[in-house]
């Protein structure tokens, strides 16, 4: 079999896995690593704030973009040389990046790293699970989710400290010699697959692939910018939201009915892939959303540092590591994969409540620590059974078709969580603030009394008495918007809980039962 032929062993395994993971992980990181240094940049680059955010979004649309591709573009290129020249592109974009001396080439050079690093994440993970014998690929995948979960986890503290410590172009050129030296591995031990012949370049299929830019980078533009342009107020939102349906629609069209389409969509008749494909959007949700959450609410709630809300993280990301190996020896031994992925869920949704539930203006980081914990054992029972179920009944081909399709969902997933959870805090905010405030009269005793105690203690530093009395009275205001902002923070943790709480009933009755034990040589991503 074509899976067999790839199978390498010993030093030879350990390079290549060593090489897929450590891109993979360059390419998750410089989704996240970037965000610290976004003040930096901004005032280095004399950008305003709108354009900064563009040295984000721009590398997070490509990233999408080229995702469903890898599958179609490794068979054009041949595995090997196309994961090669995504690690070139990926390298020389990073040298490139930490050069840029306006605010125009950061964004240029941000967006072709950002096709460059698109194909790392899937092709990775399926070089790694084509180098192993089939009882070796369940450890194989632990190894590969583990770094998918460990790389938003480093990505702030890591940016925090080359920040504090040098300057923001070297969060570029750490890259670089890492991407030397992957690239002559991967030249030297990586093997490709012997696909099916090569599509000549009057049947690749053009069209497909300018649909696929136009909905998918439409989609990505709206997710990154539609809260800061206040959603369909805009025009341009407006514009860009009639485009992406269009666009989408005559996309599958065109797929399902071109001879040598872009991307396979038929491959989702399979019921584990389409059902699998649907959790990974909700697991990049939880991930990412949650990613981005906790380290806001530190900041912003609790004054702590970049470096400080980065290593909170570090709890939930070890114990999810040391839950991988055994949910790996677990499929192996035939566990379902729906108790699995239930069990993940329902500790997900207990770690929402527990969220819920302590968060306050004063929450310390004790609290934190265990809710972390509890958010590491359910990925860790999670992110293996769900991309390990999307793919395990797929054969040959389908599994990078699978594996293109199941990744960009989980990217678009982590999208999705963050720009919902952002517009939702933003309103929810005014909403918590205009009830609280409905319950404060300037003629209520309490109230009274409280901006009287206030004023005394200004007064007594020093200030006037209408000078005390004012700053009471902002004080008091500042309050109530923090109380808000908590108020909104408890309603995300909670909606989440729901989400993954609503979602299990689909798992028991939809997935199908492995047979006896699970096969461990269709698993790729």
């Amino acid at each position: 079999m074509e899976q067999e032929s790839l199978v390498v062993y010993g030093s030879k395994r350990v390079i290549i896995t060593v090489t897929a993971v450590v891109c993979a992980l360059l390419q998750i990181i410089d989704t996240t690593i970037v965000n610290i240094a976004l003040p930096t940049m901004q005032g280095s680059l004399g950008a305003s704030l709108t354009e900064i955010t563009w040295v984000i979004t721009a590398y997070a649309i490509a990233n999408v973009i080229v995702m469903p591709m890898t599958s179609w573009l490794s068979q054009q290129f041949g595995r090997r040389n196309y994961f090669a020249a995504s690690i070139i592109i990926f390298t020389f974009t990073s040298w490139a990046c930490g050069n840029a001396t306006s605010i125009e080439e950061l964004i240029i050079f941000r967006f072709i790293q950002g096709i460059g690093g698109g194909a790392l994440l899937v092709t990775a993970q399926t070089i790694i699970t084509e180098s192993y014998p089939i009882e070796k690929r369940a450890m194989a995948q632990t190894i590969y989710v583990l770094g998918v979960i460990v790389g938003p986890t480093l990505g702030p503290p890591l940016g925090g400290y080359i920040v504090d410590n040098y300057s923001w172009p070297y969060i570029f050129y750490i890259n670089i010699p890492i991407g030397i030296i992957a690239t002559l591995l991967t030249l030297q031990f990586v093997k490709s697959p012997k696909f099916a012949e090569k599509i000549k370049a009057k049947y690749v299929d053009w069209l497909g692939i300018f649909l696929l830019i136009v909905a998918i980078g439409s989609l990505q533009f709206i997710l990154e910018k539609g809260q800061e342009d206040d959603w369909f107020n805009s025009s341009l939102i407006t514009t860009l939201s009639v485009i992406c349906f269009f666009g989408f629609y005559f996309f599958i069209w065109r797929q399902l009915v071109y001879k040598h389409p872009i991307v396979e969509l038929r491959v989702l008749k399979d019921r584990n892939l389409s059902l699998g494909s649907i959790l990974s959007f909700v697991l990049g949700f939880g991930l990412f959303g949650s990613t981005f959450i906790i380290p806001l609410y530190t900041q912003t709630i609790m004054g702590w540092t970049a470096l400080q809300a980065g290593l909170l993280m570090i709890p939930s990301t070890i114990f999810t590591a040391i839950m991988m190996p055994f949910v790996g020896k677990m499929m192996e031994r035939g566990v379902p994969f729906r108790i699995l992925i239930t069990s993940g869920m329902i500790i997900f949704f207990i770690y929402s409540m527990m969220a819920y539930k302590v968060l306050t203006p004063n929450t310390g980081s004790d609290a934190f620590f265990w809710i972390l914990v509890i958010r590491g054992l359910g990925l860790g029972l999670l992110s293996i059974p769900i991309t390990t179920m999307a793919l395990s009944t797929l054969i040959g081909q389908e599994i990078g078709q699978g594996a293109a399709i199941s990744g960009m969902l989980r990217q678009l997933g982590g999208s999705f969580g963050v720009a919902i959870i952002s517009a939702y805090l933003t309103r929810d905010t005014q909403v918590h603030r205009s009830d609280l405030l409905s319950h404060l009269s300037a003629t209520d005793a309490n109230v009274q009394q409280r901006i009287k105690t206030l004023a005394g203690g200004f007064n007594s530093k020093g200030m006037t008495i209408n000078t005390a009395i004012k700053s009471a009275e902002k004080l008091l205001d500042h309050l109530v918007d923090i109380q808000a902002t908590v108020l909104s923070y408890m309603d995300v943790f909670l909606w989440i809980g729901v989400m993954f709480l609503v979602c299990i009933p689909f798992v028991i009755l939809f997935v199908k039962k492995p047979k006896n034990k699970v096969n461990m040589e269709h698993i790729a991503e």
